[in-house]
């Protein structure tokens, strides 16, 4: 195996209008690392080292860790496709909060899974990757669902699709901007799916997928403004928002400064402004810091969805 880096940055699960069938990834304008690091060198046994602004939020026994099931699962689907799997030593730089709607998980696994891929010489594709990072964030979560490792692994605005090819890219116009801000509190996506009714009201499920249809379409027919507008969540958010103090008030701002849009990232309590203009972003990236943020540990970025998601590099 030979030593590599790999950087997985962070998604919004859901994106409001796509119930668990749409993400996409998030890349700070100001180039803040905004994602999990996971690097393996060569090594005589295996060892997961963490660090970062948030290690300290995880499990000290790094045995529980998910990187370290990311490596035990890597090694045996190597053995079962004819490879030899090898000791390495891992560290996971952990820089997203854990339960905050940015694909925390999600992050640590993407970065794992492709860190230990191209040490190894890359023997999976990219289908076979993303599979196997679905597996191993449904251990988390409870299901297998892939809006945020998709557009983590792959990048862009992501839409999965129930098949074999799991998910597709996106176009995703290029005068957005999505501010984020994390409160600094946690919401385990358990509490966040148990809080939702077991059924959808028929005219709910028409909404959704009216809008979600003409989501997509306006996205391939270059219409941001219209894609813009049926961002909308009528499954998830009026149960969940009960869960994030002060949501319709930062809600009611964010779209008085200009944001088209406004939702949950994820199952929360991240909250995410979709906007046309950086100045508007910037704006209210201000407002969310003052009035959403509750502790030292919450934070606003104003990003870009970029085309490419995890990164590799050799050390």
């Amino acid at each position: 195996m030979k030593a590599v880096r790999a950087y997985a940055p962070a998604s919004i699960g859901n994106f409001s209008v796509g119930y668990d069938v749409l993400g996409a990834a998030l890349a700070p304008v100001d180039g803040t690392p905004l994602g999990d690091e996971v690097t393996v060198e060569p090594a005589q046994e295996f060892s997961l080292r963490v660090d970062g602004p948030f290690a300290h939020k995880l499990p000290g026994d790094s045995q529980s860790n998910i990187v370290t099931r990311c490596y035990h699962y890597f090694c045996q689907a190597l053995e079962e496709h004819g490879h030899r799997a090898a000791p390495c030593a891992m560290t996971l730089h952990k820089n997203l909060p854990i339960g905050s709607g940015l694909g925390s998980s999600a992050s640590s696994i993407v970065a794992a899974f492709q860190a230990l891929n191209v040490s190894a010489g890359s023997p999976f594709d990219d289908d076979r990757l993303l599979a196997m990072m679905g597996e191993l964030e449904g251990q988390i979560s409870g299901s297998i669902h892939y809006d945020n490792v998709a557009p983590c692994f792959l990048g862009s605005m992501t839409l999965m699709t129930g098949d074999s090819r799991i998910a597709v890219k996106l176009p995703v116009p290029d005068s957005w901007y999505v501010t984020v801000c994390y409160s600094g509190i946690s919401v385990s996506t358990a509490q966040a799916r148990d809080i939702l009714p077991k059924h959808i009201p028929m005219q709910d499920t028409l909404t959704f997928g009216r809008q979600l249809a003409v989501f997509v379409h306006a996205l391939y027919q270059g219409e941001s403004k219209q894609a813009a507008a049926v961002v909308n969540d009528v499954i998830a958010e009026p149960w969940r928002k009960q869960l994030l103090p002060a949501f319709d008030e930062c809600r009611e701002k964010s779209l008085s400064q200009g944001a088209l849009a406004f939702g949950i990232s994820g199952s929360g309590p991240t909250v995410f402004a979709l906007c046309e203009r950086e100045t508007d972003a910037s704006n209210i990236a201000a407002t969310l810091t003052q009035t959403y943020i509750q502790n030292n540990d919450g934070f606003a970025h104003v990003c870009r969805v970029p085309a490419q998601g995890a990164l590799t590099t050799e050390l």
